[in-house]
Parts: C-alpha cells; structure tokens; sequence
C-alpha cells in the first residue's frame, strides 16, 4: 500500500509548498484540495508524488440543472492534474461549499439516481480521453456535510457500480463511513473492486489514527488480507503536533505494527 496525507490539514503553520514538501520529504504522497489557488510549478519543483485532488468546483451531478457544470468545471480543472501527474480526481454527489451541501436535500430520488449514473458515465468518458480516474466519495450527512443526497457509502459505491465504466472508482473515506455506517471491515471487502482509493482518519475528531475508536490495525490487516495495493490517504487534523500524527498514520499502516497491535489483548 502506498500512503498519502492531505496536505490541506497538517503542518497549518507553513505554507502550502511547504507543507507539501514536508510531507515528500517524510515519504508520504500528497493530496491536495482546490488546485486553481494552489502555485503549481512550485508544488510540481518539490518533487511530491500527488495522489489525489478536488475533480470539479461547481454543479451537483445529481442534479438534472447542474450535473453539466459538474462535467465542465472538471475538464476545466483536467490541465493542472496532468501538470502534477494526479491520477485521481476527486467528486461528490452535491456541490460543497465551504464543506456544506450549496443547497441541501434530505431526500433522494430516482431523478437524482439516474442523473447521479448518466454524469459519472461522462466523467469516466472524460477521464479515459485523459487518463485519470474520476472518484466518487461518501461523506457522512450527521455531522460535517447534512443535506447531500446519496452520499453515503452504499449509494456511492452502488452508482458506481451502475456507471460500469473503468475511469470511475470510489474514493472510501472510512471516517465518513464509521460516522454513518460503520461495519467498516465488511465495508471495504464489498467495495473492493471498485476502490480507487481509501481515506482515513479516527472517530471522534477526525484526527490521524488511534485517536479515536476505529481498529485502524485490524483495517490495515483486512486490506493487506483482501490484497489492496492501492493508495490509503490519511485526510486528518494532527491531533498534538503533524510529525506526531504523520509518524502515528505510518505506523498503522505498516503491516508489521498492525498485526503486533491487533495480537494485543489476545489471551
């Protein structure tokens, strides 16, 4: 597995180049949010491998009157992936702002299912002329993002798996999944096929892993066990320091530590 961290939520303090290169320097990729505020050739001199950003900027792809801006924003965002070598460009089911849904709804439709299938066929159509992998991620409507319909991990994965088309994943985010779903081992063995890539942080806090109650080592075995050789990014706040939680992700996810860690307790 290779490893990422956010470079939105750690290291606040630096700039964010420098961010970026410290998280290169510890041996981690990076993912980044929106990158038109972002100075490109200067995160491309630092040499990071990027992992994943923000695939579209406005629209809601389950939504008949907006699902085009959806499609237009994220081939106008296609240039700035391919100058950083993103592979993964990142979507949702609403259009977010400031991490909330731009107009909530607390109900879904078979409308917004159909319209959710037919802009994820376009997405994918779009990433294979460019090569890149559109990904759909679940977000948890109880506490960070209310109103944004079928973001939950089973609607996300099953319109995925309705779009069919290879340039279309899921980005599993398991703090979001823990917070509205959990069963977050069976999870990840359903969804596998169809995983781009998985994002972590513990529950409660959003912090990095093992601040919270999520076996983050019993993940880690049940990943390695299932033959995931994809990406885990760790989209957390440092809890007490960024080396400090960046040290802690690491060590989660490092085979070795989590069988010893999952072996504690055994009698």
């Amino acid at each position: 597995m290779r490893l990422a961290v956010c470079a939105e939520m750690v290291f606040l303090n630096l700039s964010f180049t420098e961010r970026v290169r410290r998280i290169h320097d510890a041996g981690f990729d990076v993912e980044m949010w929106d990158s038109r505020t972002k100075d490109l050739k200067a995160l491309k001199a630092t040499g990071a491998v990027f992992s994943s950003m923000t695939g579209y900027t406005s629209g809601s792809l389950v939504d008949a009157d907006t699902a085009d801006d959806v499609v237009r924003t994220a081939e106008s965002l296609i240039p700035a992936a391919l100058e950083l070598g993103v592979s993964r460009m990142v979507v949702h089911s609403a259009e977010l702002i400031d991490g909330r849904a731009a107009h909530p709804l607390y109900r879904s439709t078979g409308r917004m299912w159909s319209t959710g299938v037919r802009t994820l066929e376009r997405l994918g159509a779009l990433g294979e002329k460019h090569s890149v992998i559109f990904c759909l991620e679940n977000l948890n409507t109880i506490l960070d993002h209310p109103g944004i319909p079928l973001a939950r991990a089973k609607d996300t994965l099953a319109l995925v798996e309705a779009a069919g088309h290879p340039n279309v994943k899921l980005m599993l985010d398991l703090y979001h999944a823990q917070l509205g779903e959990g069963n977050l081992i069976e999870l990840l063995r359903t969804a596998l096929a169809h995983i781009a890539e998985v994002q972590v942080a513990d529950v409660p806090g959003r912090c990095e892993p093992g601040t919270g109650e999520i076996n983050y080592a019993a993940v880690a075995k049940a990943l390695a066990d299932a033959g995931y050789e994809g990406t885990v990014g760790m989209e957390a706040w440092a809890s007490d320091g960024s080396e400090a939680a960046l040290d802690a992700f690491r060590a989660a996810f490092t085979l070795q530590d989590a069988d010893s860690i999952a072996l504690k307790g055994t009698p």
